[in-house]
C-alpha cells in the first residue's frame, strides 16, 4: 500500500510563486521515480517534471527556467517549486510514484494564475 499526499496549491497572480509538495507513505521502497504532471479539463494529463532517487530530473520544455524539482534526504517527499508562473500554468496539478511496475498518484490540486 502506498498512498500520496499533495498540498501547496492556490491562487497566484501571475509573476508568482507557489510551491507544491508531495508526501509518500506505506511502503516504499528505496528506488523509485517521483514526479509531477499537470491536466486542464478537456485536455491529457501531461508530465511537468520528474526526479530519479539518484537525482537526476527532467522537465517539459514550458516549464524549464521556471520550476524546480526535489526530494527530501528521506526521499519519501517531492516538492515542486514553481516561480514566473503564467496563466496557461493553470491546471491541476497530480503527484505520481513509481515504483517497480506499480504506479501511485497523489489526489490533485488545484493551480489558478490569474492575469
Amino acid at each position: 500500500q502506498v498512498q500520496l499526499v499533495e498540498s501547496g496549491g492556490g491562487l497566484v497572480q501571475a509573476g508568482g510563486s507557489l510551491r507544491l509538495s508531495c508526501a509518500a507513505s506505506g511502503n516504499i521502497a528505496g528506488i523509485n521515480v517521483m514526479g509531477w504532471y499537470r491536466q486542464t479539463p478537456g485536455k491529457q494529463r501531461e508530465l511537468v517534471a520528474v526526479i530519479m532517487t539518484g537525482g537526476i530530473t527532467n522537465y517539459a520544455d514550458s516549464v524549464k527556467g521556471r520550476f524546480t524539482i526535489s526530494r527530501d534526504a528521506a526521499q519519501r517527499t517531492t516538492y515542486l517549486q514553481m516561480n514566473s508562473l503564467k496563466p496557461e500554468d493553470t491546471a491541476v496539478y497530480y503527484c505520481k510514484l513509481v515504483q517497480g511496475s506499480w504506479n501511485y498518484w497523489g489526489q490533485g490540486t488545484q493551480v489558478t494564475v490569474s492575469s
